[in-house]
């Protein structure tokens, strides 16, 4: 008897802990499931959306864009950095640009001397617009997409008029390579003595034997030896780039995380303003410009003293800048890990007007926020906070399992001008 009921208290202990198991496996494939669901979709729904029918009233497509009279500075923000119709609507805006409101400056989010590399094959260097996508500085640039826009500013500079042609800038300054070689070209070409300058770069990188400062006493003396010989302005802002190098360098070497964000933005939009006024001396009184969102927003800051780039030249220009923000439905994006390995990850936004756009069967299509009346439901919406898709060049996995980590909380209609919603948005191939 004894036994028997000994047996019989372990099979009831067994199947208990059976259970438990049972439930604890149970439980975990609910979270799990929950989990799965809540990172993909960026919580358990994609969000509210706009009025459908309101919405289809007044959005339009890409080549109906208007650009206000008094525009001097058209931008065009990106919501990621890896997706080909971002890329696509670089040529497609600015090919508008060109052609209805006679824009001839291209301004891009990558380096000063990089960007001149390409401006020189532009105007009838050697080579393919493919293998100048890639000297562009930032693999995210390698693409087909940007190989496009290069050989559209290259094919209508072949037929340019004199004065007439189209010019590449970068409004960037994180990397010194060939800012220097075209820095040193331009000293000799001036008969300046280029020894120092030289000295300070090894074969691809800076010569450690100098200290920031050193570097930036050279660079200064050559800045000031152009001027003196009457140089021409872009060859000034060679030295002027590389000064700016140093500024970020010394900014990352504070030790505060957000110096190189604030000095970074605030060189931007120094230089984007100096691109402004060339072209003005050209006798061009608008530039087309392209970055991401981050960068191009009109109010956006880091605290109550700093602003972001777009800030700081609408705090500058006023009306005269006119940005337009793009946001996504769904996004497949071509990003980097730490390593620099490439992979591709799906990202939601909650933004009602990009799921507005979906619902209406949109591809793709551009708000005008002042077209939309002041005491409309849609205007509400255009008007209130939501969670827009912000990605940039790199991933982490906590991207994919926290949704607040690659969006932000902006009113559209306060942030930008007007508005481009892509519904699904395709990967970049970079090379």
């Amino acid at each position: 008897m004894f036994k028997k009921k000994v047996n019989s208290e372990n099979t009831e202990r067994k199947n208990k802990r059976t259970g438990c198991r049972r439930a604890a496996a149970f439980l975990l494939a609910v979270i799990v499931i929950v989990g799965t669901v809540y990172s993909t979709f960026g919580g358990f729904s994609t969000g509210p959306c706009a009025d459908t029918d309101e919405f289809a009233k007044y959005a339009t497509e890409i080549k109906d864009i208007k650009i206000p009279e008094g525009t001097r500075v058209l931008a065009l923000g990106e919501a990621t950095h890896g997706n080909r119709e971002f890329q696509e609507l670089k040529l497609e805006v600015f090919e508008l640009a060109v052609e209805k409101y006679g824009v001839r400056a291209f301004a891009l989010e990558a380096n000063y001397g990089e960007c001149e590399e390409v401006n020189r094959y532009i105007h009838g260097g050697k080579g393919k617009p493919e293998d100048y996508a890639g000297k562009l500085g930032f693999t995210l640039y390698n693409t087909d997409e940007m190989a496009a826009v290069i050989k559209y500013m290259r094919d209508f500079n072949q037929t340019a008029k004199d004065g007439d042609d189209i010019r590449l800038y970068g409004f960037d300054m994180q990397s010194y390579e060939l800012c220097h070689k075209h820095l040193v070209e331009a000293a000799k070409a001036e008969r300046l003595d280029t020894t120092e300058l030289e000295k300070l770069m090894g074969k691809k990188e800076y010569s450690d034997k100098f200290t920031t400062a050193e570097r930036k006493a050279v660079i200064s003396d050559i800045r000031s030896k152009l001027i003196a010989v009457g140089a021409p302005a872009n060859e000034v802002m060679l030295a002027d780039i590389l000064l700016q190098n140093a500024d970020l360098v010394e900014a990352y070497a504070s030790g505060d995380q957000s110096a190189p964000l604030i000095t970074r933005d605030k060189l931007m939009a120094d230089n984007l303003l100096w691109i402004s006024k060339q072209e003005e001396w050209r006798g061009n009184n608008m530039i087309f410009a392209t970055g991401h969102n981050g960068h191009v927003e009109q109010n956006g800051c880091y605290d109550e003293e700093h602003k972001v780039m777009g800030a700081l030249v609408a705090e500058q220009l006023g009306d005269g800048y006119y940005v337009i923000g793009t946001d996504f439905y769904h996004a497949i994006v071509n990003m980097p890990y730490n390593s620099g390995k490439r992979s591709n990850h799906s990202f939601y936004s909650h933004d009602p007007l990009a799921k507005a756009a979906k619902k209406c069967g949109y591809e793709m299509c551009w708000l005008d926020f002042s077209a939309v009346p002041e005491d409309s439901a849609l205007r509400a919406v255009c008007d209130d906070y939501c969670y827009m898709g912000s990605l940039g060049e790199g991933y982490s996995r906590f991207l994919s399992r926290i949704p607040l980590a690659y969006r932000v909380l902006r009113a559209p209609a306060q942030t930008y001008d007007s508005m481009i919603f892509v519904s699904n948005a395709n990967p970049t191939s970079p090379k």
